[in-house]
């Protein structure tokens, strides 16, 4: 049925229909029309940001943590260029978001006009699809097929720029059901065929691994509890990616953490030296594989994505599956439960006894100190002391984004936010205020960096003005800790640029906001800081002190193979008194 309206109502309208209950966004003179039908209405509730950047990141904690579309609304010109970075992000991550732009008025457009840029040109790489409305009576129909693309197959981004003078006029409105959608329907049902020779290859494998990606998480609930089923059933080793952690417990028995750069120790070398790899949702990304010509040299790969793109494009794979994740391993389970759910159980007990060989290195071992605050230690203790509780994480990048990755456990999808694939520095703070305004009653903490946490830290003002009690644990080490680190190890100890001048007190930072500060840098305090933290009902920013010079291992430098990784100085030690680990 239609209805006559202009189109800034038909905008509302739309997210309406669609099931939005929250916009991120920050007014502006070509999105006014819609921002005058946001302010009529009580279904949908704005949240003020405080930079458009900061806008796109709350709507990729929102969606990251609940699983629907994140909605973004900015103005045109610089509101729309700085929705980039976190379009990027999203793309990069696989994140749903409809971002709507303002745009002057259509007779405008090319004339340099006020607040004019092209949108459209400038986000058609980092978004999945985008459009320019130029006629009112098609605007309800690309909002309907915006939400569709923007959360159908691979999810991603998706931008619709509309002009000013399309938000006044009137035009035609149609709900969901009556739009055009049929041309965009990515394939989620596997090849039975295929889903039958990764069976025969679980049945016979002598050293198999699953490598599991963001793919499984964006994939649903279902995905990761087949998921579990499968690698429990199995009982095949399993390790992740940065963005998969969450869909497999970490307290799984089958459990050996994140793989990659920064990964651990018995993680890597099972990649390396496995027979078969089983991917599920990942994209071979350069931070996992290390030296492609060495990645995982003696194994059959098999890749399950949704997006036939992602086939082949980095790896080439011996079978691969295009389909829905969670479709795939439901699809796998029966077939391989209707075939005996056999496995080559003499030669995977060998392999698990090779990986506790590898475990003896206790990869994340570090020197302790009573005098200083290891960032590792921090770590260890924010997950004791909130283990348990409904807990959120998200992170800024660095170095404390890695350790968190290897401290913090995650025993649930979606429980975690971070920026992979674009590590974007910055992303952090907003990110956790999304995910507080969707889980409103849960504990969310964002691990940041204090260089990170700056990019964006005007964002504390829209978590105050919303009343959103997040907390900043800051592990402050006075240092672009990742930049110096790489500088200490692969640039002859010259740090240029990496030390942080004139920063600020973050107590009185805190204070000048409006929230609580907290200041530790003593081991013995730190529980009891924590705990003042997490018992506060508002925000906080935790300035956490901590050695400045720590370097995060395991790391595998850039260019060299898994079997090639640094570690710690307390790692190798500890691998010595152990008596050792045996290679593959």
């Amino acid at each position: 049925m239609q209805r006559q309206m202009t189109g800034a109502r038909m905008v509302v309208q739309a997210l309406k229909d669609q099931g939005v209950e929250v916009v991120f966004g920050y007014p502006g003179g070509a999105v006014l029309p819609i921002y005058d039908e946001i302010f009529q209405q009580n279904d949908i509730r704005h949240i003020l940001v405080r930079h458009e950047q900061g806008a796109v990141h709350m709507a990729e904690g929102y969606a990251r943590s609940t699983g629907k579309p994140g909605v973004v609304l900015v103005t045109s010109g610089p509101g729309a260029t700085n929705a980039v970075t976190g379009l990027t992000d999203a793309l990069m991550d696989s994140i749903p978001l409809v971002v709507l732009s303002g745009q002057v008025p259509t007779f405008m457009i090319g004339t340099d006009g006020f607040q004019e840029a092209d949108t459209v040109g400038i986000t058609r790489p980092c978004t999945k699809h985008n459009w320019l409305v130029k006629d009112t009576d098609r605007l309800a129909e690309t909002l309907h097929q915006a939400f569709h693309i923007a959360t159908s197959g691979r999810p991603g981004p998706v931008l619709i720029d509309i002009p000013k003078d399309v938000q006044f006029a009137t035009g035609s409105y149609s709900g969901p059901a009556e739009a055009r959608v049929s041309h965009y329907r990515p394939r989620t049902e596997p090849e039975a065929e295929a889903v039958a020779r990764l069976v025969e290859l679980i049945e016979t494998a002598e050293r198999p691994v699953f490598y599991t990606g963001g793919g499984v998480i964006n994939s649903g609930p279902a995905a990761s509890r087949a998921l579990r089923e499968l690698v429990d059933a199995t009982g095949f080793p399993i390790t992740s990616t940065l963005m998969g952690l969450g869909a497999y417990p970490a307290s799984g028995k089958g459990w050996l953490g994140m793989l990659g750069m920064h990964g651990l120790y018995e993680a890597n070398l099972a990649m390396h030296g496995c027979d078969l790899m089983i991917n599920l949702g990942a994209r071979f990304d350069d931070r996992i594989t290390g030296r492609i010509a060495d990645f995982s040299p003696r194994s059959t790969k098999v890749h399950v994505d949704i997006d036939p793109s992602s086939i082949n494009k980095v790896i080439h794979v011996d079978l691969p599956i295009i389909g829905d994740v969670g479709t795939v391993l439901a699809a796998a389970l029966e077939a391989w439960t209707a075939r005996g759910r056999r496995v080559n159980g003499a030669a995977l007990q060998k392999w698990w006894g090779q990986i506790e060989q590898w475990k003896l290195k206790n990869c994340l071992a570090y020197a302790p100190s009573k005098a200083t605050i290891k960032p590792q230690y921090a770590l260890q203790r924010l997950e004791a002391l909130t283990k348990g509780r409904d807990r959120y994480i998200t992170t800024e990048v660095g170095q404390h984004q890695m350790w968190a990755a290897q401290f913090l456990g995650f025993e649930a999808p979606n429980r975690w936010m971070t920026s992979g694939g674009l590590g974007t520095m910055g992303y952090g703070l907003p990110a956790s205020i999304g995910v507080q305004i969707a889980h409103p009653e849960a504990l969310v903490i964002n691990v940041a960096g204090e260089a990170s946490w700056l990019m964006n830290m005007q964002e504390m003002g829209t978590a105050v003005q919303f009343r959103t009690p997040v907390k900043q644990f800051i592990l402050n080490n006075e240092r672009l800790g990742m930049v110096r680190q790489w500088q200490q190890l692969l640039h002859g100890e010259r740090y240029s640029h990496s030390w942080s001048e004139s920063l600020p007190d973050f107590v009185k930072l805190a204070e000048a906001f409006g929230c609580k500060g907290i200041r530790c840098d003593n081991p013995a305090d730190l529980d009891e800081a924590i705990l003042a933290m997490l018992d506060h009902d508002g925000p906080v920013i935790f300035d956490c002190l901590v050695e400045k010079h720590e370097n995060c291992f395991p790391m595998i430098p850039s260019g060299k193979p898994h079997n090639e990784m640094l570690l710690g100085d307390a790692a190798v030690a500890g691998a010595i008194e152990a008596g050792g680990a045996v290679l593959v």
